[in-house]
């Protein structure tokens, strides 16, 4: 089972200040000669209600942390912790639970299904988590990311800022404590992708939710509170305030400087 005990002390007294807590995570993919350490011992601890973009170059573990500290896959080793709830030793079926309930997703792709409308898209999680779909909460959401009139589109006639959009509102509809976002401009123009960068800046600002995005681009980054670098699975360092330019810079020397925990 998951251990809950924060999570009990939260309905009761104070909240713990952090949303999302890793310790000696790590990760391997393959066996033996050939075994591959995504993540190695990496210990972070984000704050709530913070925009956070984690940086690296490609094969350093960005999407592997992302994974882990999503309860998408499970760590080796070390401890997770969600919203003050470790996400150790429960089962598939308590961790999907959990996922639908306290984490929303975006992704790079979308991840829209075609044959529903923009409405239908948005609240399909509440659908999956069994959960009361009130008269009104797409266009409540949707409007909260400015497709309010587009209830009834469906994917294929909306722009690729406009599907991203409904990704974010499909994420936000479960109230969710943390969102996790994988390159979620990638497959952006650059006006689109200001307009999501904006987005994610007030589901932190407006919604007082927790932003975790990977990113490979230095202006991205720029709209996040803090940036967190890794390089070969390890943390390698940590830049608050960012602009493009320092994160440019910070990410040229990567090699430099290793971290055990930020």
């Amino acid at each position: 089972m998951f251990r809950t005990g924060s999570h009990r002390r939260r309905e009761t007294g104070p909240a713990a200040p952090e949303a999302l807590r890793l310790v000696e995570v790590t990760k391997r993919y393959g066996t033996g000669g050939g075994a591959v350490t995504a993540l190695d011992g990496v210990t972070l601890g984000l704050e709530r209600g913070t925009f956070t973009a984690v940086m690296g170059p490609s094969g350093s573990g960005k999407s592997t942390l992302l994974q882990c500290a999503a309860g998408l896959d499970r760590p080796d080793s070390g401890v997770v912790r969600v919203d003050g709830t470790e996400l150790t030793g429960g089962s598939e079926t308590e961790l999907t639970r959990f996922r639908r309930g306290r984490v929303g997703f975006v992704f790079q792709q979308y991840n829209l299904l075609e044959t529903l409308t923009v409405a239908q898209n948005t609240v399909l999680p509440l659908k999956l988590a069994g959960r009361r779909v009130e008269r009104g909460r797409a266009r409540e959401v949707l409007t909260s990311v400015g497709l309010g009139d587009r209830l009834g589109h469906r994917p294929d006639q909306l722009s690729g800022g406009q599907r991203q959009r409904v990704a974010i509102a499909r994420a936000l509809v479960t109230e969710p404590r943390v969102l996790f976002a994988d390159e979620p401009t990638g497959a952006l123009d650059t006006r689109s992708a200001r307009q999501v960068l904006r987005l994610l800046q007030d589901v932190v600002r407006v919604h007082g939710r927790t932003v975790v995005m990977v990113t490979h681009d230095p202006v991205a980054a720029g709209y996040a509170d803090s940036v967190v670098f890794l390089a070969d699975g390890r943390l390698a360092g940590r830049t608050d305030a960012p602009t493009p330019d320092a994160v440019a810079e910070r990410l040229a020397h990567l090699g430099d400087e290793t971290t055990a925990g930020v």
